[in-house]
C-alpha cells in the first residue's frame, strides 16, 4: 500500500469516499485509532489515507482542520455561497441576515447569488444590491438558466472549498449542475400550491468541480436559530452600521430608542437599508426578548 493525500466529499454508514488529486476517487474506511480517539472524519477533511488496489483504502488521519461547521458538518471551508430567488420563493431578508450572522460569527466569507432574475419586476434587483451593499457579502446576481450568467459566479469560487446553501427551490441545485454537470443531481419543481421548494438535497456532499475546487450542495432550509450573540455585539455583524456609529451620541448607543443616533439617521437619509435596520431590530428583540413594537415614523426623538 501507498500513503496519499486526499479530501473526504461524502460519508454514509461509516464509509468515506475520498477524492485524491490525480488517483481519483477512493472508498475508505476509518482506522480504529480514529475510532478509539472519538474523532469523527467530516465532509471536506483533509486525510491521509493508504491506498490499496482495486479504488479502496483506509483513512489512517485527520489533517489539520483550519474550521469546522456544525450546520452543514463540513470542514475547511473557504466561503459560503447563498442563493436566494428574487421571487418564487419569497424572498425573506431576515433569513438571508440569519445566514451572514452565522458564517461571521464562525470566520467564513460570504457569496449571496440572487437568482431568478426573470422573474424580477423593474427595479427589484438594483433595490436587493442597493440593500446588502454594504453587508460585507460578495453579490451576484443568476439566472440559473442561462450559463452566461454564472461565469462571475464560477470564477468567484475557483480554487476553493464553498459551502452551497439556500431555502428549497431556489435553484440550488441548477447551479450545481451548471457548475459540475456530471453531478447529475435532480432539480425540483415549486409546488404552485405553497410556493415553496420541494427537497431534493437530502445529504450534504462535496462536488470536486476544478483544480482544488469544491462545492458543497447541502440540504435546504426555511429558518435559521440565531447563534449566541450578545444584544451589545449584534450591530457588529451589520458593517454599514459601523461608520455611523461612531458619530452616535452614546458609546454604547444600541441604535433603538436613543437619542443623537447616527445609525438612525444613516437610516431616515437612504445611506443604510431600511429593511436591513428592520432586521437589526427584530433579531435584537428576539436576543433580548423583548416585545419592543417601534413606530414607522417618530416625529420626535426622546430628549
Amino acid at each position: 500500500m501507498r500513503e496519499s493525500v486526499g479530501k473526504i466529499i461524502k460519508g454514509v454508514g461509516g464509509i468515506y469516499e475520498v477524492y485524491v488529486e490525480g488517483t481519483g476517487l477512493l472508498s475508505c474506511s476509518a482506522r480504529g485509532n480514529l475510532r478509539y480517539q472519538k474523532t469523527k472524519p467530516l465532509i471536506g477533511d483533509n486525510v491521509a489515507v493508504s491506498v490499496a488496489d482495486g479504488g479502496k483504502g483506509n483513512i489512517l488521519r485527520i489533517l489539520r482542520r483550519e474550521n469546522a461547521l456544525v450546520r452543514p458538518a463540513v470542514a475547511n471551508v473557504d466561503q459560503a455561497l447563498l442563493v436566494c430567488a428574487v421571487r418564487d420563493p419569497e424572498f425573506h431578508p431576515n433569513l438571508l441576515d440569519r445566514f451572514l450572522i452565522l458564517m461571521e460569527k464562525q470566520g467564513v466569507p460570504v457569496l449571496v447569488c440572487f437568482n431568478k432574475t426573470d422573474l424580477a419586476e423593474d427595479g427589484e434587483i438594483e433595490k436587493l444590491l442597493r440593500m446588502y451593499r454594504g453587508s460585507g457579502a460578495e453579490l451576484f446576481v443568476t439566472q440559473a438558466s442561462d450559463p452566461g450568467t454564472l461565469d462571475a459566479l464560477k470564477e468567484a469560487l475557483r480554487g476553493k472549498t464553498t459551502v452551497l446553501a439556500g431555502p428549497s427551490g431556489v435553484g440550488k441545485s441548477t447551479i450545481m449542475n451548471a457548475m459540475h454537470p456530471d453531478a447529475n443531481m435532480e432539480v425540483g419543481e415549486l409546488s404552485e400550491k405553497i410556493k415553496r421548494g420541494k427537497q431534493t438535497t437530502r445529504h450534504s456532499q462535496l462536488f470536486h468541480i476544478a483544480d482544488e475546487t469544491y462545492l458543497c450542495d447541502t440540504p435546504g432550509f426555511s429558518s435559521l436559530f440565531l447563534p449566541e450573540v450578545k444584544p451589545e455585539e449584534l450591530a457588529g455583524y451589520f458593517p454599514e452600521f459601523t461608520e455611523a456609529a461612531m458619530r452616535c451620541r452614546y458609546p454604547d448607543c444600541r441604535h433603538l430608542r436613543e437619542p443623537e443616533c447616527a445609525v438612525k439617521a444613516a437610516v431616515a437619509a437612504g445611506e443604510i437599508a431600511k429593511e436591513r435596520y428592520a432586521s437589526y431590530q427584530l433579531l435584537y428583540d428576539e436576543i433580548t426578548g423583548a416585545r419592543i413594537i417601534y413606530p414607522r415614523k417618530q416625529k420626535h426623538e426622546e430628549q
